[in-house]
């Protein structure tokens, strides 16, 4: 008796601080994201009163905001360039993090602390100042405020989140697979494609995620190093809640968003599950 009451004891003090924090800094505040996207805005900013205290107040619960996004095929081409531009943002990233991850897991143990410290050195500095001295290395080539310009920061921005799983998954590959199957009479491309890239499925796929996602709610590189019509979703949640100060409007969209990342996050899910199956 007193050994189950010493576990429970302890699944509550291990899981207890997690579940609190996830109530707290994540379903809380869920919820007032989805009672405040049925809300009014308020005459200055924030919101309506949810009882208006006279006849003349607007108040009380509306689903205006949603009328007004389904209504409007601007919001819905905005939602498909950011997936075009996260989807086109995650390809070029694995292109180009997949040949990195697989050097350094096949380099030296001695070299390898080094180069991954050189793909997250750039963390060491701040955000918004290398994305501005992208302003001014793309200056020149007169390719600021461009489609590209926002391509080649997001890129620059995410790559480091496609290396680091991928070379962690990369690094626990069993190099006698590789010469099992090289005895077998399989061709280095072979080798790679039959027994490298199936093993390495679920890492590209939380690359994948942890590129895919924030690229879809990200705002100041759209803003910095593109223009107007490079607009994302990020930029209009940012807009409507610090430009318009239309909160209800602003909670609607980051709503609609949550929703389309957890679709996009199950079907992924679903991809890896039978691409694992099959490796």
């Amino acid at each position: 008796m007193a050994r189950r009451r010493g576990e429970r004891v302890t699944r509550w003090l291990v899981g207890g601080p997690p579940g609190a924090f996830l109530l707290l800094f994540f379903l809380l505040p869920s919820l007032i994201m989805i009672v405040a996207s049925f809300r009014y805005p308020g005459e200055f900013g924030g919101l309506a009163p949810l009882f208006p205290a006279g006849p003349g107040e607007e108040g009380g619960l509306t689903t205006e905001n949603y009328r007004v996004f389904f209504s409007d095929w601007i919001y819905f081409q905005i939602f498909l360039k950011s997936f075009g531009v996260a989807a086109f943002t995650t390809l070029v990233c694995l292109l180009m993090a997949y040949p990195i991850a697989l050097l350094i897991a096949r380099s030296p143990h001695q070299r390898r602390d080094l180069m991954v410290l050189l793909v997250v050195l750039p963390f060491a500095s701040n955000f918004l100042v290398r994305v501005y001295a992208w302003m001014i290395i793309l200056g020149p080539f007169d390719l600021l405020f461009t489609r590209s310009a926002v391509i080649l920061g997001l890129v620059y921005v995410h790559l480091p989140f496609m290396v680091l799983p991928l070379y962690t998954n990369l690094e626990k590959h069993d190099p006698v697979l590789l010469d099992a199957a090289q005895d077998l009479g399989a061709t280095g491309w072979s080798r790679f494609w039959r027994v490298t890239f199936p093993l390495s499925l679920p890492g590209i796929f939380s690359g994948s995620a942890l590129v895919f996602i924030p690229v879809l709610g990200v705002f100041a590189i759209p803003e910095i190093l593109g223009g107007i019509h490079d607009w994302l979703v990020g930029n209009m949640i940012k807009e409507a809640f610090l430009g318009v100060r239309d909160w209800p409007f602003g909670s609607m969209l980051s709503l609609m968003l949550t929703v389309c990342v957890l679709a996009v996050a199950g079907a992924a899910a679903w991809l890896a599950a039978r691409g694992l199956q099959r490796a």
